[in-house]
């Protein structure tokens, strides 16, 4: 960017950053990162729409840019832009790392994914066409199985979602939660089961027979009363009285006396 600076331009942002170093201006520092922000969000757009939305990335592009904008210093007689850009990508990158990427790979690995990403895309625009690993290779100074490995590395540093096909080449086929077993409704039942189980032998026989058509015939109580010869308030108070010894029971509480 400093390259399309005219000499007045040159100036004045030199004399921005001695404000900046010298005493810590504040409005300084603001001209200059507003001055500098475009190459941030050009470097966070380089990543925009693949893991992360765009705006995110510019957010940590641009706490690089702070960084670099604060750790600058114009005496040294360094660009700022080949600075800045270093500290940028670097912040950029421990996002990806910690995150984004939901499996952590060691660092090594980790640098050579980003150096063949970004041969990756210098040889798609030479050759306008993916470039094969031998190509990668031979330009990014590498093996052709590290190629093949840092590529297999970027490839599942994500997991796939259990939706996803289990062979997207071969067309439609199943996903891997159709593979994967579904919850069992009757798990929930156990320790009720057991709680029954554990009381019915405490039951006199008009207890379980009203248990059995109320809770496994689904009778209503009007039915319940005409099959038995008793009044529905009656199989309403028998119903809630056994339900509170099983409820006891299941609590560990002594049950009282049946209420036949």
């Amino acid at each position: 960017m400093n390259a399309t600076l005219t000499p007045v331009d040159d100036l004045h942002e030199k004399q921005l950053w001695r404000r900046l170093n010298g005493q810590r201006d504040q409005a300084a520092r603001e001209e200059l990162v507003a001055m500098y922000l475009p190459v941030a969000r050009r470097m966070a757009g380089r990543y925009a729409g693949v893991v992360e939305p765009y705006d995110d990335l510019v957010q940590v592009a641009s706490l690089g840019l702070l960084n670099a904008i604060d750790r600058y210093e114009v005496e040294r007689g360094t660009p700022f832009i080949g600075f800045a850009k270093p500290t940028i990508m670097g912040e950029l990158k421990r996002y990806f790392r910690d995150k984004v990427w939901a499996i952590r790979v060691p660092r090594g690995l980790h640098d050579r994914m980003a150096a063949v990403e970004a041969v990756t895309e210098e040889l798609t625009e030479e050759h306008s066409r993916p470039p094969t690993p031998a190509e990668i290779a031979a330009r990014a100074r590498l093996e052709v199985d590290e190629v093949l490995e840092t590529l297999a590395a970027t490839e599942n540093r994500r997991p796939l979602g259990i939706d996803a096909p289990l062979h997207a080449d071969e067309g439609e086929t199943p996903s891997a939660a159709e593979w994967l077993g579904e919850v069992d409704e009757g798990y929930e039942l156990v320790d009720d089961r057991l709680t029954v189980e554990s009381v019915l032998p405490g039951l006199d026989e008009r207890e379980r027979e009203v248990l059995c058509l109320r809770f496994i015939e689904d009778m209503p109580q009007t039915k319940i009363a005409a099959r038995i010869g008793c009044s529905q308030m009656h199989v309403s108070r028998l119903l809630r009285a056994t339900l509170q010894r099983m409820r006891e029971a299941a609590d560990g509480e002594p049950a009282d006396a049946s209420t036949g």
